[in-house]
């Protein structure tokens, strides 16, 4: 199946959506990651992301094990090297996560260097398309000094457009949602996803039901609606989503084929003018 794709930079072309695996490994065991992957791939989805941290919620005990089941699904499955591109990234100082090279102080050379090599080896690969910084290094006083040019044709790489699942709307329903999904499931286990999509957010609620509403009326699921919604901005090339089950990933495909109306996009964005950031 063809999928569109969009220059991520001048030299690497991509699928509009990237199947990131970041729950592979916990909340996916082996056998359903690798027919996700079969899937995703069938689709004509061949850019997946992953992390040396990953999966998540993150412990000592599976760090790595999401980079190590999609080297084990091109392996398997004898995927050619030059027609996938696969990301990765490297873990910066936080001062959790002793595990990952007793917890890196800074993102050096050094703790690059070591976390590509490993990743390489986890992954069975001899090369990576694209190496990102998973978060920055605070401690770097460049903060506010950056700046974009459009001359060189980088575009934005967008990550969790249904923000974990919650602009699916699955969270507000009446039953709370599937005790599979992953803010269920993980309930207690998950700080970090927990802090920033706080499900008792009434702000969050809100506006959760107020985009639910809107997909509703123009006859568009919610998951579809964050993900077409993601992809019209211009600067845009791609979109990274998960997905536990093959109905998900399923459903998530055909945000690639809807076309977002000015008439939705100015629903859309009189939501956000009375909720704006509700998980910021």
């Amino acid at each position: 199946m063809s999928m569109p794709t969009f220059h991520l930079a001048p030299d690497l072309l991509v699928p509009r959506l990237c199947f990131g695996t970041m729950t592979m490994g916990e909340q996916s065991g082996p056998p359903e990651s690798l027919r996700l992957l079969d899937a995703a791939f069938a689709a004509g989805v061949n850019f997946f992301d992953s992390a040396e941290m990953y999966p998540v919620p993150q412990r000592r005990e599976t760090q790595g094990r999401s980079e190590e089941l999609l080297g084990r699904w091109l392996r398997a499955r004898r995927v050619p090297r030059d027609s996938v591109v696969v990301a990765t990234k490297v873990a910066g100082p936080s001062g959790q996560m002793t595990w990952i090279r007793n917890g890196p102080l800074s993102l050096d050379s050094q703790n690059i260097a070591e976390a590509i090599d490993s990743s390489l080896r986890r992954l069975g690969v001899d090369y990576i398309d694209l190496y990102q910084i998973h978060w920055p290094d605070r401690y770097v006083p460049m903060f506010g000094e950056t700046e974009y040019d459009p001359s060189h044709q980088i575009n934005l790489l967008a990550y969790s457009p249904m923000a974990m699942g919650i602009l699916s709307g699955k969270y507000y329903s009446d039953d709370g949602g599937p005790p599979d999904a992953r803010m269920n499931l993980f309930r207690g286990r998950y700080s970090e996803g927990e802090s920033r999509y706080n499900l008792q957010n009434p702000k969050l609620k809100a506006a959760v039901k107020e985009y639910t509403k809107i997909g509703s009326k123009h006859g568009i699921s919610p998951a579809i609606l964050a993900v077409a919604f993601v992809l019209r901005h211009p600067l845009v090339a791609s979109a990274v989503f998960g997905a536990a089950k093959i109905s998900q990933l399923t459903e998530v495909l055909q945000a690639t084929r809807v076309h977002l109306s000015e008439e939705i996009i100015a629903e859309i964005n009189e939501v956000h003018a009375r909720y704006p950031n509700p998980c910021p």
